[in-house]
């Protein structure tokens, strides 16, 4: 599996949608999407960061590694 987002999943645990987010952090809209459409999505560095200061969250709340069975 690999390196994975988990965006989507804190997203609907707080209630919001893909289009909150993307107002939320400023992203791209393709970005933003992306992000929650796409677990094995993995940000850059600058997008990282507009989502940490967005919502509180540390890269490791919203970024997880599953290993391969």
């Amino acid at each position: 599996m690999g390196a994975k987002n988990r965006i989507k999943i804190l997203l609907d645990q707080q209630g919001l949608t893909r289009y909150r987010f993307w107002q939320d952090t400023g992203l791209s809209r393709a970005t933003a999407y992306r992000l929650c459409d796409d677990p094995s999505y993995i940000p850059t560095g600058d997008v990282i960061e507009k989502i940490c200061r967005a919502y509180g969250w540390q890269p490791g709340d919203f970024i997880v590694y599953e290993p391969d069975e």
